[in-house]
């Protein structure tokens, strides 16, 4: 599919009302980058492309909705190898949080050992939704059976300014004292995150129907004035 074809479809599928959303989602990207097209769309394109059409060589992308049919066109993929390189070569062109956090590749599931250097590595970037993307994937493939005190040691040594890496800290942090509390809660009892990221977990964990409201409670005691 050519790009002139590809701007063709999304012309036909746009939706100025979600436009008009997205623009309000997602504020750090330029509004003319936005055409308004619904993600299953996207998905359907996707599809239609596949690992072996050269648009995923094609960066960087001009619209977000080429680069969510990239994410999603390596979401299906089912080489790991394959995969991995590609998610590689494109998270230095993720700007956003939305196609970020949208980057699951389900092959990943069957391949979380071998993710792991790379997880390590990632979060050590200088490139934010890198970083972030590092966070959600421990967040996603080791919150349960491969459960480890070392991931939340990983993301707690993490130091940052950016809004969306502190974002995806407090996130994981909520997330995961829902699923492994006694391994986490001393993060927040001792006070081990910075005052904001360590509020904004807290707040996260307070509003999750996930957790106790006896453990809420005892949360809400280390919160920071």
């Amino acid at each position: 599919m050519t790009r002139d074809e590809l701007y063709e479809r999304f012309l036909t599928r746009q939706d100025p009302g979600y436009r008009s959303f997205q623009i309000r989602l997602i504020p750090n990207i330029d509004p003319q980058r936005i055409i308004g097209v619904r993600t299953p769309a996207l998905r359907e394109i996707a599809r239609e492309i596949g690992m072996d059409d050269g648009f995923l060589g094609e960066l960087p992308h001009l619209f977000f909705e080429e680069n969510q049919i990239h994410i999603f066109v390596l979401n299906i993929g089912t080489d790991f190898e394959r995969v991995l390189s590609e998610v590689e070569r494109f998270l230095p062109y993720v700007d956003n949080w939305a196609t970020c956090d949208q980057l699951t590749p389900k092959i990943f599931k069957k391949h979380r050992r071998e993710l792991l250097p790379h997880i390590r590595r990632w979060l050590k970037s200088d490139h934010p939704y890198t970083v972030r993307f590092a966070m959600d994937m421990l967040m996603v493939h080791f919150l349960d059976e491969d459960f480890d005190p070392e991931y939340p040691e990983l993301v707690a040594s993490v130091v940052s300014e950016e809004y969306y890496v502190r974002m995806m800290q407090a996130w994981y942090f909520a997330t995961a004292l829902a699923k492994q509390y006694d391994g986490v809660v001393s993060f927040i009892a001792g006070h081990r995150l910075e005052k904001w990221t360590h509020n904004k977990a807290i707040q996260k964990a307070v509003e999750s129907y996930r957790i106790p409201d006896d453990r809420k409670e005892y949360l809400k005691t280390f919160r920071k004035r």
